[in-house]
């Protein structure tokens, strides 16, 4: 039961990464490698304002701000400055590994003395003794279905039409008089803020933050949209948020499976053969349905 909720757990939480990871690769068609600098930048963020006593809480917006606020210098980088979006991710990416060591001080901040979202006098309070072992889960679920609620909402709305439009035809965004440079910085910082976001989660829950802890978080969020989109797109009552962060459950339970058979120094091959062939098959599929067409 634990290993199953453990599970549940990281998978929800990289299924924020996935959200963020999903409007950059599948929206805005856009290889950003930010989110491997953007994920520990949450979580040094995190671990700099509980170590000043902040409200646990209140580094949840803060995280999302810092990671917005990289994904606007790395549309910056791209718009303005006219360098490649590849490029411009691994700019960021480099230049965010120094700067989350002077927000965190060090490589590595403990906080298993500190408060959390998942612990702290608040919740000891007013949640039931019987239901104190599963807060961390029930937290992690409401505040993913909080902020898929919202991406949600933000989607249907006008600029989220605009920003699927500078993935899909620009020629139509420059023709209804926006500035299709802009709405991709917009696109970049949400989907940047989402990933630190989930940094930000990941460092309370783990109760530590480490400065590598962001090493081949590109590759979880893609495998978790390539999974959702690849393999639930028939499901018309579905929508792609939910089908990603369903992707994302299913890798981490994959990845979970298959390290019981490992040990812990195989896991980051174990990762990178799984991607390859998440990614094989998705190539497959679409193989099918272009030949069926």
């Amino acid at each position: 039961m634990d290993f199953l909720i453990t599970i549940l757990e990281q998978g929800l939480i990289y299924g924020i990464l996935g959200l963020g990871v999903y409007i950059t690769y599948k929206i805005l068609d856009f290889p950003d490698l930010t989110a491997d600098g953007s994920f520990p930048l949450g979580a040094a963020v995190t671990s700099a304002l509980i170590g000043r006593g902040v409200n646990p809480y209140l580094t949840l917006p803060a995280a999302f701000f810092a990671g917005a606020l990289a994904g606007v210098c790395t549309g910056l980088i791209h718009v303005k400055g006219k360098v490649r979006d590849l490029l411009s991710g691994i700019i960021m990416m480099t230049a965010l590994w120094t700067i989350n060591l002077r927000i965190a001080g060090t490589s590595n901040v403990p906080l298993f003395s500190k408060e959390t979202i998942f612990k702290n006098s608040f919740l000891e309070k007013t949640i039931p003794e019987n239901i104190a072992p599963y807060i961390t889960i029930l937290v992690i679920i409401v505040l993913t279905v909080i902020t898929k609620l919202i991406l949600d909402f933000y989607m249907s709305s006008k600029s989220g039409f605009l920003l699927r439009a500078v993935g899909d035809n620009e020629k139509l965004v420059t023709s209804l008089a926006k500035d299709q440079g802009n709405i991709k910085i917009l696109g970049l910082a949400i989907a940047n803020g989402l990933i630190a976001l989930s940094g930000c989660i990941f460092c309370q829950e783990e109760r530590v933050f480490e400065i590598s802890m962001g090493t081949g978080a590109i590759v979880i969020g893609l495998a978790s949209v390539i999974i959702g989109t690849g393999f639930f797109r028939n499901l018309r009552f579905m929508k792609a948020t939910t089908a990603v962060l369903i992707g994302s459950v299913f890798y981490k339970a994959c990845t979970a499976v298959a390290m019981r058979n490992f040990e812990p120094m195989d896991m980051k091959l174990v990762t990178a053969v799984l991607f390859l062939i998440v990614l094989l098959i998705s190539m497959e599929r679409k193989k099918k349905v272009k030949n069926h067409a």
